[in-house]
């Protein structure tokens, strides 16, 4: 049987491996989710039992209308992104939106700047559609390095895509480092897709959108969801704010398909939008888990810095080890312990190994304890 060479160009990936294992073997703790641990806020959990019976029909591609207008008011407010309901696609989760938006303005052969290391969606999306990714390597504090970037573009760039606050780092993206990207996209006449799921997890700072800057809104496609901030990865919601002309394309292409986000977890966005403090919640509890996991981490000779934002911390291994793949799988198997290899997220995350504290504190306790038994046994630690 034939297989496309589409198919079996993308990158291998630990991950499925990882999470087959931690779903099968109950004694395993696993630090690679990507999702919260939280239940969706119980408002939204009641309203779904009472609302199920009438979602039974399509919504238009774009998305409904009062969630593109709460969406709008949402980003106008908080954003500052000036937008209105035509700029708004919604779509099933984020990652459809960034796919969507991809195939809307970028041909075949052009070029993607991404940074190094970022989240391991991004590659295999861009390669699905032809379209070549390139690294630029990311700052000390885990931004993409402006002036490294800079060097990076060529005729065939097209879009720099960030990542704010970062998965796999937990950096978050300074006004001053928006600010020169910014300068670098309208000078060369680029897009930025900036990808913004954990714009709600932040600790330190603020997070600042760069649609919101001056003179980028035909530039800046903005990318949010409701799965980090809200608990509903499972309901399948995101959405992207860019320019008319990219909406435009994108609500044709979203025909051909999934046609449209799901009816119900659109009527619930709408509710889940006014849960502020529901979110607020989460990250006070991810606040507490971030300062013991990453003074555990530190502790052990993993040199972790405190992230920023999200739910992860990337601590470097390499006084233990070369290769984080190996490090990971060694690990699992004999602590039973799941962490995703840094090399994962790119070139630049080779020696590193991404932990998610988005799960109870006890358990992050007692992953650490074999973590480290794992260091002082295998390492002399």
């Amino acid at each position: 049987m034939h297989i496309s060479e589409r198919e079996t160009g993308l990158p291998d990936t630990i991950m499925g491996q990882l999470i087959k294992i931690a779903a099968e073997d109950k004694s395993v703790i696993s630090l690679g989710a990507g999702e919260p641990d939280f239940p969706a806020p119980p408002k939204i959990v009641a309203y779904t039992k009472k609302i199920a019976g009438d979602c039974s029909h399509y919504s238009p591609p774009e998305g409904r209308m009062e969630l593109r207008e709460a969406i709008t008011r949402k980003a106008r407010k908080e954003n500052r992104i000036l937008c209105s309901p035509d700029d708004v696609i919604v779509t099933s989760g984020s990652q459809e939106a960034l796919l969507l938006a991809s195939a809307a303005v970028l041909d075949v052969s052009e070029q993607v700047i991404i940074p190094d290391p970022s989240f391991l969606g991004y590659v295999p999306m861009l390669e699905m559609l032809n379209i070549f990714p390139v690294y630029s390597q990311s700052n000390e504090d885990f931004e993409l390095d402006p002036d490294a970037m800079a060097k990076k573009i060529t005729s065939k760039t097209e879009a720099i895509l960030i990542n704010t606050p970062s998965n796999p780092t937990g950096g978050v993206y300074s006004r001053k480092t928006l600010e020169e990207i910014a300068e670098i996209a309208i000078q060369h006449d680029l897009y930025v897709f900036s990808d913004e799921a954990y714009e709600k997890i932040v600790y330190e700072g603020k997070h600042v959108s760069i649609g919101s800057l001056n003179g980028m809104q035909e530039h800046v496609a903005t990318f949010q969801t409701f799965s980090k901030s809200f608990a509903m990865c499972g309901y399948r919601l995101g959405y992207v704010i860019a320019p008319p002309e990219m909406t435009q394309a994108m609500k044709k292409l979203h025909i051909y398909s999934t046609i449209s986000a799901p009816t119900i977890s659109q009527i619930l966005g709408v509710k889940a939008l006014t849960e502020t403090a529901y979110a607020n919640k989460m990250v006070k509890e991810y606040d507490r888990r971030r300062k013991m996991i990453v003074h555990r981490l530190n502790s052990m000779g993993l040199p972790t810095k405190m992230p920023k934002g999200a739910f992860y911390t990337f601590s470097d291994i390499t006084s233990f080890s070369a290769s984080s793949r190996q490090f990971s799988l060694d690990l699992l198997k004999k602590k039973k312990l799941a962490v995703v290899p840094g090399i994962e997220f790119g070139p630049g995350g080779e020696g590193y190994i991404r932990c998610s504290y988005a799960t109870a504190y006890q358990k992050i306790e007692k992953a650490m304890d074999r973590l480290e038994e794992f260091l002082k046994n295998d390492f002399s630690l």
